[in-house]
């Protein structure tokens, strides 16, 4: 007997579109291609599933049509997932600024999500290798674990972050077969890495970290950022880098909290005679601020303040506002949360995640042009446009 849908992906979208609509009695075959489904799931949130955020607007997301994830949003939102996860009886709490993590584990998440499918009657295969997909009035999938048949086809593949996980390009050679158009796409919420000085001064500071403000000329995040030793991590790295385009420089903000022509001329008042690396190291780590002093501020190292003229100050306070660097690339897929770019938003139903072009054909989550910014909002996207294709199937 053929299936009434087939999904392709078993991790967060497609698990959560396989639940909705087999309790809608449609007959859901998930063919998932590594060992195990929900592997992102268990390795997300360092082993805790930041399952979602409650301020999940849409300008937490970034894509070419920054409209297209409203409609999903706003009928499956993040108190619907926590209903769901209620129901199960996981307990969970707000970390920071609307992240929801679970209390225990990532695996009680993937262990309600296999639940719900099994209840809803869900057929769920593993290690299947997609040779073939063909359609002619059934969508026919050929992989190494036989033939199947289906009149609906979901592409719930994800994208190419992390491929020792499995990530592949599967989802756009299929959209592309279908003759959908695919953005280009890049890693996003990644690292920066540099080259030369840069990187041999962050190698010296691996495992500082701070708050600091970072951004390009367009975007600023004001979270934490971590020195290692290829670069520039941390909430603050992760989330400009969607934003970031190679070549482009970057403005670091060390000082977000304060003023920091102020804070050295009311330093220079109150302290004449301290040196400026030791006023500095009250508000700044100890070791960041040795080694600005060794690429910009050597004049002053023996200089107590009150011999530092204030325009001197003045081209201190500017480093420390402003220090301009310009990242060599990313770490890329290897070490990307998610995939920018993607399946053009321009081919699907806004409202079912149905190709416009291509009928019974659907794609939701990583796969598609919309890429959320980091803490929950990529799972809430997934369980999202999870719930419209689910409905409409």
């Amino acid at each position: 007997m053929d299936d009434d849908v087939i999904i392709l992906g078993g991790g967060a979208a497609g698990l959560l579109c396989a639940i909705v609509a087999g309790r809608r009695g449609r007959r859901v075959l998930v063919l998932e291609g590594s060992n195990k489904i929900g592997k992102k799931i268990l390795m997300s949130g360092g082993g805790r599933c930041n399952f979602t955020n409650l301020h999940c607007e849409p300008s937490h997301f970034v894509s070419a049509n920054p409209n297209f994830c409203i409609s999903a949003l706003s009928r499956y939102t993040p108190l619907d997932f926590v209903a769901l996860v209620e129901k199960h009886g996981i307990a969970y709490h707000e970390k920071t600024a609307g992240q929801l993590f679970c209390d225990q584990s990532s695996k009680e998440i993937l262990s309600m999500l296999a639940k719900e499918c099994d209840e809803a009657n869900v057929s769920i295969l593993t290690n299947c290798d997609i040779k073939a997909v063909r359609h002619d009035h059934l969508y026919k999938v050929i992989c190494n674990k036989g033939e199947f048949s289906a009149r609906s086809l979901v592409i719930a593949t994800g994208g190419l972050s992390i491929p020792k996980m499995g990530a592949s390009d599967l989802g756009y050679r299929l959209a592309r077969q279908f003759g959908l158009t695919v953005r280009d796409t890049r890693a996003g919420l990644v690292p920066f890495t540099f080259t030369g000085a840069m990187h041999r001064l962050t190698e010296r500071l691996s495992g500082i970290g701070l708050r600091a403000t970072l951004g390009t000329a367009d975007m600023t995040f004001t979270e934490s950022i971590l020195f290692t030793h290829r670069g520039l991590s941390g909430p603050a790295a992760l989330q400009l880098s969607s934003y970031w385009q190679p070549g482009d420089e970057i403005q670091l903000n060390l000082l977000p909290d304060h003023d920091a022509p102020s804070f050295l001329l009311a330093a220079k008042t109150a302290q004449p005679k301290a040196l400026l690396r030791t006023v500095l190291a009250e508000i700044l780590p100890r070791a960041l601020v040795l080694e600005l002093q060794r690429l910009y501020w050597q004049d002053f190292e023996t200089k107590p303040l009150a011999e530092i003229a204030d325009d001197a100050l003045h081209k201190v306070a500017e480093t420390l506002n402003c220090w301009v660097l310009k990242p060599a690339a990313t770490e890329g897929y290897r070490t990307a949360e998610v995939t920018l770019g993607g399946i053009d938003t321009a081919e699907l139903s806004s409202k079912t995640m149905q190709s416009r072009r291509q009928p019974g054909l659907y794609c939701i989550g990583e796969v598609i042009d919309v890429t959320g910014h980091l803490g929950g909002f990529n799972f809430q996207w997934a369980w999202a446009s999870a719930q419209a294709a689910g409905q409409a199937i």
